[in-house]
């Protein structure tokens, strides 16, 4: 009598979702060839209400972001963007003014890189994107209580934050950074400390990125940088989580 072997069928993973998004359409295709053939799932725009379409509607895990899109600019897109997804964000600029890549963060940007880039190097963020190590994950799984400095409450493993009760809107990395510095409030973080506790060990960014996402903390949560009450900047050092009012 002859037997089967029954085996379960397997599931290949699924691709990660990038849309990438750029008028000049000779780097869209270029960009969007090496990350189709680097394993992830890639869909374009060329303007910004087709990404703020595709966005809502495709989900993608990453938003590759040109800030000089005629029209709808990419500041635009980022701020509609930021009102119904969480996913990453990298803003891509042709200015190397600073301010550009601040206002590119101040609407909930998570990097940004100048152009001229390498696609190679563009992939590589991605995937360590992708790999963040996630301070609240880790501590969502280690069953972390509630953080709680005085009237701000953060919430972990529902990653919510309240402060007087009233809730405070955070992007994705804004939250990891409030996470890492409340989870060890007797430790005074460097600037390259929290990269690696935030955008993973090994991340190639400017330094500067982590007091950009600071700033926003600050603000949403109603903490003067003058006279903090949850943020300390601890001069020359980094910043460090206060006790809380």
């Amino acid at each position: 009598m002859m037997s089967t072997t029954f085996r379960p069928q397997t599931t290949a993973e699924p691709r990660p979702r990038v849309l990438v998004v750029d008028d000049e359409v000779p780097l869209l295709e270029l960009v969007a060839g090496y990350l189709e053939r680097d394993g992830f799932d890639v869909e374009t725009a060329a303007d910004g209400q087709s990404a703020v379409a595709k966005a809502r509607d495709w989900t993608p895990a990453i938003i590759i972001l040109d800030l000089g899109l005629p029209g709808m600019d990419g500041i635009e897109v980022c701020r509609t963007v930021r009102t119904f997804t969480d996913c990453y964000i990298i803003m891509l600029t042709a200015r190397v003014e600073e301010i550009d890549k601040l206002v590119g963060l101040s609407v909930g940007a998570d990097d940004y890189l100048t152009k001229p880039f390498s696609p190679r190097e563009l992939v590589a963020r991605v995937r360590a994107m992708l790999r963040r190590p996630r301070p609240s994950e880790q501590a969502a799984a280690l069953g972390t209580p509630p953080l709680v400095f005085g009237s701000l409450h953060i919430n972990v493993a529902g990653r919510e934050v309240h402060r007087s009760g009233e809730t405070v809107d955070l992007t994705r990395t804004e939250f990891e950074v409030l996470v890492a510095l409340a989870g060890q409030p007797r430790i005074v973080f460097s600037r390259q400390q929290l990269i690696d506790a935030v955008w993973g060990d090994g991340w190639m960014s400017d330094p500067h990125l982590v007091d950009v996402h600071i700033g926003h903390v600050r603000r949403k949560i109603g903490d003067d940088p003058s006279s903090p009450v949850f943020i300390r900047t601890v001069r020359g050092v980094g910043y460090q989580m206060g006790v809380g009012a």
